[in-house]
């Protein structure tokens, strides 16, 4: 009987580290515990307001994910800048495995890609914690201390949606030379599916259903190096 807490769908198992060259991973409540924005919002008094939206979003029950970002977004226009602080230094924390998954990969030479529709403020804290490569995420916008509910346009864009999780993931493997079928990719929401569905092994870590139903492997429980029991090398 397959183990319910690690599903595995579509090849068997073992499969070799050495068949991959990157591994790109979703930031909120995939690498780290919390949906950063949420815990933003909760500084606003907005936390249950804010963290309906995400929860439709990540179930795939709002479609279009940059609405719903610029929907949460507004709320929070005017939270002072020190409540990020807060977020990163009380709130925030890896997952468990997240660390050592990171360093197995790239012991054995893989690259790691961060791809987040969240913020810069937090994955410049994740990427430099865990080694990461490559990282593509949301710029907020602070005027005068305060959050102006908006974002800052950066040169591939505004928000990074499931479309551009994506193409960043094909961007990286094309310049390190890597066709998308060596790449892994894990996720938990429904803004994940484009990138998992790109990749050559998806992974569903604590999953929305519709994330778990789609992935190849899906970690139901226990920590994000479980993965690392399927690889024989």
């Amino acid at each position: 009987m397959q183990d319910p807490t690690l599903v595995i769908q579509g090849f068997a198992p073992p499969l070799k580290l050495a068949d991959f060259r990157i591994a790109a991973f979703d930031m909120d409540s995939t690498l780290i515990n919390i949906e950063c924005i949420d815990e933003i919002a909760e500084a606003a008094g907005r936390k249950a307001e804010v963290a309906a939206i995400t929860e439709a979003a990540m179930r795939g029950e709002i479609s279009d994910f940059k609405d719903s970002l610029r929907r949460r977004l507004a709320l929070l226009q005017g939270v002072p800048e020190s409540a990020l602080e807060a977020v990163l230094k009380e709130r925030l924390q890896f997952n468990p495995g997240a660390r050592e998954l990171c360093a197995a990969l790239k012991a054995a030479g893989l690259k790691l890609l961060l791809v987040s529709g969240g913020f810069s403020y937090f994955t410049r804290y994740v990427v430099q914690e865990l080694g990461i490569d490559f990282v593509r995420s949301n710029e907020l916008e602070i005027k005068d201390g305060r959050l102006t509910g908006g974002l800052i346009p950066q040169a591939w864009g505004d928000i990074c949606d499931g479309e551009e999780k994506r193409r960043m993931l094909l961007q990286c493997c094309d310049a390190i030379g890597a066709q998308p079928r060596q790449a892994i990719a894990v996720g938990d929401g429904a803004n994940d599916l484009l990138m998992l569905g790109a990749s050559g092994l998806s992974v569903a870590y604590h999953a929305k259903p519709r994330v778990r139903e789609q992935a190849m492997v899906a970690i139901n429980a226990g920590g994000l190096d479980r993965l690392l029991t399927l690889f024989n090398d």
